[in-house]
């Protein structure tokens, strides 16, 4: 662990990825355009910095991100229809984020597949937990990089976001390091994405 203190990379492309969640989280009004702008730029950072990892064939990655995704949909579904059931106040939380952070446009809806989805997996996975992958155990990589994962969501200022990333991002995190391969994470993201706020949103 002292080794990735001490990694500049490490540390600064994270100083980088919560200056910009910081800002993106600022101004409903703003906010496609700013989170857009700085996955792209951590696209860049986790490009710039390493190789993107891929050991799975193309046929591995779509069939395992496409079931990896509906999978984990299903978990969130289950959640949902649990809070709902028991008529706790989460769901209105559920509520609110759609009404502030779903897509509305299409060009919303484009840069969400493009730029957004893959930008997450590459920095997050792709670069944070490789990078603790090299100096932890793989356990220990996927819960401090899910855990980094979800501190940026917090800066939404709502805690049932936060929640998320952590499930999700343990998913993700555990996935990439069973298969190794970020294009697999990215369609996995892409589905659960897709499901979540095109096909069958919860609210």
């Amino acid at each position: 662990m002292k080794n990735i203190v001490a990694d500049v990379r490490f540390i600064g492309g994270l100083v980088f990825a919560h200056l910009l969640m910081y800002f993106t989280f600022q101004d409903k009004s703003i906010f496609w355009y700013i989170f857009s702008a700085s996955l792209l730029l951590l696209i860049s950072y986790s490009i710039i910095m390493g190789e993107v990892e891929d050991k799975a064939s193309f046929g591995t990655y779509i069939t395992y991100g496409t079931l990896s995704g509906f999978l984990l949909y299903g978990l969130f579904w289950t959640g949902y229809s649990l809070f709902d059931l028991l008529s706790l106040p989460l769901v209105n939380q559920v509520e609110q984020l759609y009404g502030r952070f779903s897509p509305s446009f299409i060009w919303h809806y484009i840069v969400l597949i493009l730029i957004i989805v893959p930008g997450e997996e590459v920095f997050w996975r792709g670069f944070v937990q490789k990078r603790l992958m090299k100096h932890t155990t793989v356990k220990v990589s996927i819960i401090i990089s899910s855990l980094l994962y979800t501190s940026v969501h917090f800066y939404s200022g709502y805690w049932m976001l936060a929640f998320a990333a952590l499930i999700a991002g343990l998913f993700w995190g555990w996935l990439y390091a069973w298969k190794r391969s970020i294009p697999l994470v990215i369609v996995s993201h892409l589905i659960f994405d897709l499901l979540l706020f095109v096909l069958l949103p919860f609210n």
